[in-house]
């Protein structure tokens, strides 16, 4: 498709997107990469963070992944998250419920590794509050 790309992003729950769109910007491992139409095949490891889809009518959909892969091929862009949920899904409460037991854990981690792990998960939760927060506020946001 050479004005736009095909995404699919499935996780183990459910097909989340099947779509066509003008572009797609993804949270890769080594940073936030952008695919349009006939872009070069690519892999990616995700990190967990936010894909925003942007539809044929230029509207932006945001999209919650919490790790997975990235498959850019002449087809179009898979991604295989461990979980993938539309940003507009999650309620303020259900987040703020995320960083209280992320909070609990974080501070009975008992290992620097362990600790790191935790404060990214916890800063993940607090920045989908965020865009969950902006998803509520907008029409636009899905």
């Amino acid at each position: 498709m050479a004005d736009g790309v095909h995404i699919e992003i499935v996780s183990p729950e459910r097909l989340a997107l099947s779509d066509d769109v003008r572009s797609v910007t993804v949270p890769g491992v080594e940073g936030y990469f952008t695919v349009l139409g006939e872009h070069a095949p690519l892999m990616s490891v995700l990190r967990p963070g936010f894909i925003t889809v942007t539809d044929l009518q230029n509207i932006a959909h945001v999209y919650y992944v919490r790790g997975g892969f990235a498959d850019v091929a002449p087809t179009g862009l898979t991604i295989l998250a461990e979980e993938a949920r539309p940003v507009a899904e999650f309620n303020r409460t259900e987040i703020e419920a995320l960083i209280a037991a992320g909070m609990t854990s974080l501070q009975a981690a008992t290992t620097a590794a362990e600790q790191d792990r935790l404060q990214n998960e916890l800063d993940q939760w607090r920045n989908l509050l965020l865009e969950a927060g902006t998803a509520t506020a907008s029409a636009t946001v899905h």
